[in-house]
């Protein structure tokens, strides 16, 4: 059996124009019953990885082209800078997650990634103060994006119908006489353009995607797209965890428009370690030590330059600034061809300080796998797949990114929507309630988590809550 056959990491494909594996329509997959035969990744990033685990159910082959050279242990690349900062997996992220890989979470908390409630665990300091501590029933893992994907990884890689081919650059995408994406061409290290063909081509290629230039030299249209500015810069340290302070697992303040232009996370990860960002808008966290120490000290939450300082070790520091939001509008593309589909920040870049970068992929991971499943049952075949699951990607988006860039219009001085003055004020309301009120603090976590709808903050009960505070509101105590 070749490293291929056992889904390992292979250093070069003979894949090519007149490559393609025997398995069609008829092949038996993991799944048990007939499936398809080949889908290709573009892509073996965090996103990519969670596309080859739901496609190995449904397709004979899946083939992984990566432009980094990746094994087993590899982690987060190091071209990916975002990668290095810290990560928050939502509930609703975690329990997809769980879903796809059974006993992963048990796995990271065994190399001590703690798991713990959303409401106890943390020192949380909201823009009006701090929130209050109470059992939420939502439980979360914080971990390094390093340790995850490499855990995620080595599962996927384990998968008899993956094959990922590193240090390939893909050139293009291939139309077929029917219109359809049925190849894609590639570059391996030693030279020489190759084109592998598939039934299904799944862009994971991250926020630099070049769909664009693909697209058009298919002489397709290229898809609009939504962005949002809110340039925030972060710079991370990961350190020792002490034993002096074992009370918390998650300190936080959060920059809210437009007056909180400094925030910062510190998380307890794996291996007896804390994970520390430092964020602004506008504002650039020093990435000497002493500088970041000072940066933390100007923070209202004094928990992160107490454990800072308290190091006695710490790794490299690092920088990166995120320029704002983007959403690529496949579903309105009205050329957009079939056998072509989009998930994670290939189709989506949210900014990173909402924490909703690693769970909206797991959900259009899953939602690809459902409809997959379900066209497999009931015969249907892949034609309609692209725009059906590209509409079904666009609904899951549409929350977490109405959420995330309502707040992000607020730091422009002009041009804010009355729509999102409106929701912003609400979230002042409902931060001012979550100092004091477990149940407000609780719908929020629930709502932030993406476990419940955005409706749950607007029950009648917050409603009467905010309506009472504006009748008996007295001016709020400074930070």
């Amino acid at each position: 059996m070749t490293d291929a056959d056992k889904g390992t990491v292979a250093p070069d494909t003979n894949a090519g124009p007149n490559a393609d594996t025997n398995a069609g329509p008829n092949t038996t997959t993991a799944a048990g019953s007939p499936g398809w035969g080949r889908a290709v990744v573009v892509g073996g990033g965090y996103a990519g990885l969670l596309a080859a685990r739901v496609l190995a159910d449904h397709f004979a082959e899946v083939l992984v082209l990566e432009r980094d050279a990746v094994d087993r242990t590899t982690g987060a690349h190091p071209t990916a800078p975002q990668s290095y900062h810290a990560h928050a997996m939502l509930a609703k992220g975690a329990q997809t997650l769980e879903l796809l890989f059974p006993g992963l979470r048990a796995e990271l908390e065994r190399l001590g990634a703690p798991v713990y409630d959303y409401g106890e665990r943390i020192s949380f300091l909201l823009p009006t103060g701090y929130a209050v501590r109470a059992t939420t029933g939502v439980r979360i893992q914080s971990f390094t994006r390093d340790e995850l994907e490499r855990r995620i990884r080595a599962r996927v890689l384990d998968l008899a119908q993956v094959q990922v081919l590193g240090g390939a650059r893909v050139l293009g995408l291939v139309r077929g006489p029917d219109g359809r994406i049925g190849a894609v061409r590639y570059r391996t290290g030693e030279g020489g353009e190759r084109e592998v063909t598939a039934e299904l081509v799944v862009d994971a290629s991250g926020r630099t995607t070049s769909i664009d230039e693909w697209l058009g030299e298919a002489r397709l249209p290229v898809s609009p797209k939504s962005t949002v500015k809110a340039k925030i810069t972060y710079t991370t340290m990961v350190f020792d965890r002490t034993p002096e302070e074992k009370d918390y697992d998650l300190a936080y303040q959060m920059t809210f428009a437009p007056s909180v232009r400094r925030g910062g996370a510190m998380l307890a990860v794996e291996h007896g370690r804390w994970v520390c960002s430092l964020f602004g808008f506008e504002q650039h966290p020093p990435t000497d030590p002493d500088g970041f120490l000072d940066y933390a000290r100007s923070l209202d939450n004094p928990l992160l330059a107490e454990q800072i300082a308290r190091r006695s070790g710490h790794d490299e520091l690092h920088r990166y600034t995120n320029p704002g939001s983007t959403w690529r509008l496949h579903h309105r593309n009205p050329g957009w061809p079939e056998g072509l589909i989009a998930i994670g920040d290939a189709l989506c870049v949210f900014n990173p300080v909402y924490g909703q970068g690693l769970t909206v992929p797991a959900i259009e991971a899953e939602a690809l796998g459902s409809l997959l499943g379900r066209r497999r049952s009931t015969g249907t075949g892949l034609a309609g797949l692209s725009r059906e699951y590209l509409r079904t990607a666009a609904r899951i988006i549409k929350v977490p990114w109405s959420l995330s860039t309502t707040s992000d219009l607020m730091w422009s001085p002009a041009g804010r929507p009355l729509a999102a003055r409106f929701a912003h004020w609400y979230n002042q309301q409902v931060f001012a309630l979550a100092r004091h009120d477990a149940d407000v603090w609780t719908r929020f976590v629930k709502v932030a988590n993406m476990t419940a709808p955005s409706s749950l903050l607007m029950h009648p009960s917050v409603l009467a809550k905010i309506a009472r505070r504006a009748v008996t509101r007295r001016p709020e105590p400074t930070r």
